[in-house]
């Protein structure tokens, strides 16, 4: 496996960019260089992110979400960052 994370990347199962073998090992994302720990999917080549706002649900259980723009920075946990 690569040691550079991809470059799209979502939590969720029936979304297309969703990959069990690399949640599994640990992503990190930093959003305009603060650590973020409520990311549901990013796309660094387009410089966004979608977070979860709060604990709140739309009527098929998913979190609703927020989309927010700027520098996205992912990596892998198990790899000390720079």
């Amino acid at each position: 496996m690569s040691d550079v994370p991809p470059d799209r990347l979502s939590n969720d199962p029936s979304s297309q960019f969703y990959d069990e073998d690399v949640l599994r090992r640990g992503i990190g994302i930093r959003f305009k260089g603060v650590e973020k720990t409520n990311v549901e999917e990013y796309c660094v080549s387009e410089g966004w992110v979608r977070v979860a706002v709060g604990k709140t649900t739309d009527r098929r259980g998913k979190p609703l979400t927020m989309k927010a723009v700027g520098p996205v920075e992912p990596y892998f946990r198990d790899i000390a960052p720079e």
